[in-house]
């Protein structure tokens, strides 16, 4: 038999023939697969655009198909020539990504990890620091801290800008690798560098990580008689929770309410559907919000007759963390006429976000429609403008000695009052709690909020 040479020894023609067509084949059938999944990518890319397409025009017109053949190309390059090999999974998440986190400040890819840990913040218990944030120019933008937690704690506010987390620049970063970074094991820390407005310097603060614990209803007296409700963050029982403690304030004040205070300082928003529900508990009728969309699924919300308080005062306090679902509220109480707004403009998120899922178990968040108060107004970029604006001071106590004040009845020989009034503040009831006496110290909006709800009822009683 004929032989020829071939690598180091002579093998016969027949079996080097052979190998040649094997090796051949599984060079073609590895080449196949990758033209396959890239191929198949473009399609379902160029599919799921069809189907997104509002208008009804076709794919072609839709898409320009170069891109995607782009696309398929420096897929393919990147496993060709990238210095470590990378997984298709891994390029794909990482498209997809970068795809929705380039349309605004809120879309974004949810991998299954992120997904899973978003549907627990919801229940109102999750791990990491306590604050809501978004994409911005240079860094990551607070939104807002979450009351009682680490980020609370610490002094991080709304409308910083965190520069550098740990030691990693931030505005190198995705939204969701800056969450996998400061999120970690409770009882850790994370360090993070901060430019605040009005500092001539950056900020420094460590942060130590926790179980984060979100109490979404919190409830007190602000003086006899007059209910303080705060909702830190809509969560799924929120409305639900509202109610209860509505009820048990005017369960202890013996049904004798003057009016309410609604705090939705520095609350970041959350569940569009709660913002609806907790807006309906003080209307008896109007709008409360409506969406519009470039699909054309656009819906609208109005109130059901039933308010919690049967019509009592009502001031709603504000800050610029106050976003999303909090402006909702926000907007249909002010524009329906049923509570006076204290503080300052809120953040101004007027887009809402929906979640889909997909079919291994991620998901993505995806911008779908800008909402509208019952005036029609967008907030979106503008925010919620106060009734009443005050600006947040820190106030503090000081030893200074006052004269004491002479009244009538400390003169000698005065005439007693022989009649029966009793002060009004003597016949209302409920106490608040000695950590809400030391707030109302400090706290300047809630002080004036206070004092406009007392005048309201003074109105009101004189009416």
């Amino acid at each position: 038999m004929q032989k020829v040479e071939y690598g180091a020894g002579a093998i016969p023609v027949r079996k080097w023939m052979r190998d040649q067509l094997v090796k051949l084949e599984l060079k073609m059938t590895l080449n196949f697969r990758r033209l396959t999944v890239t191929a198949g990518l473009a399609a379902v890319l160029g599919m799921a655009i069809f189907a997104w397409n509002p208008s009804g025009q076709s794919a072609v017109a839709a898409t320009d198909y170069k891109q995607l053949q782009k696309f398929s190309q420096v897929m393919e390059m990147i496993r060709r020539a990238y210095v470590e090999e990378v997984s298709d999974e891994k390029i794909i998440e990482g498209a997809l990504s970068g795809m929705l986190s380039n349309l605004d400040p809120h879309s974004t890819y949810l991998d299954k990890e992120m997904y899973g840990q978003m549907k627990v913040e919801t229940k109102g218990e999750f791990g990491g620091l306590g604050i809501e944030i978004s994409s911005a120019e240079g860094g990551i933008r607070v939104i807002s801290p979450i009351e009682d937690t680490p980020a609370f704690r610490a002094g991080i506010k709304a409308g910083d800008l965190i520069i550098k987390i740990d030691n990693l620049i931030a505005r190198d970063m995705t939204l969701m690798e800056s969450v996998n970074l400061m999120r970690g094991k409770p009882g850790t820390s994370v360090k993070l560098t901060i430019f605040r407005e009005g500092e001539a310097a950056p900020l420094e603060f460590t942060v130590v990580r926790d179980v984060i614990h979100v109490q979404s209803v919190k409830s007190d007296f602000l003086a006899p008689g007059y209910a303080y409700l705060r909702i830190t963050q809509f969560q799924e029982r929120t409305s639900e929770l509202m109610v209860e403690q509505a009820n048990d304030l005017a369960k202890r004040a013996e049904n004798q309410l003057l009016g309410a205070v609604l705090d939705l300082r520095s609350n970041p928003g959350g569940l569009l559907n709660q913002a609806v529900e907790v807006s309906d508990l003080f209307l008896d009728k109007g709008g409360i919000v409506s969406t519009k969309s470039r699909s054309g699924n656009n819906m609208s919300f109005k109130a059901k007759k039933g308010d919690v308080l049967n019509g009592l005062p009502l001031i709603v306090l504000i800050n610029n963390g106050s976003a999303s679902a909090s402006e909702i509220v926000a907007g249909a109480l002010q524009d329906n006429h049923r509570a006076v707004l204290v503080g300052t403009p809120s953040f101004g998120k007027g887009s809402v976000q929906t979640i889909m899922p997909l079919s291994d178990g991620s998901a993505m968040k995806l911008t779908t429609a800008l909402y509208f108060t019952p005036s029609g107004r967008s907030i979106q970029a503008t925010g919620i403008e106060p009734d009443i604006f005050v600006e947040p001071e820190l106030v503090t106590k000081t030893a200074e000695k006052k004269l004491p004040t002479v009244l009538e009845r400390d003169l000698k020989g005065h005439i007693e009052n022989g009649g029966a009034h009793k002060d009004k503040a003597e016949i209302a009831k409920g106490e608040p709690s000695e950590a809400m006496r030391d707030r109302l110290v400090q706290d300047v909006p809630l002080q004036r909020a206070l004092d406009l709800l007392k005048g309201l009822h003074a109105l009101r009683s004189a009416g």
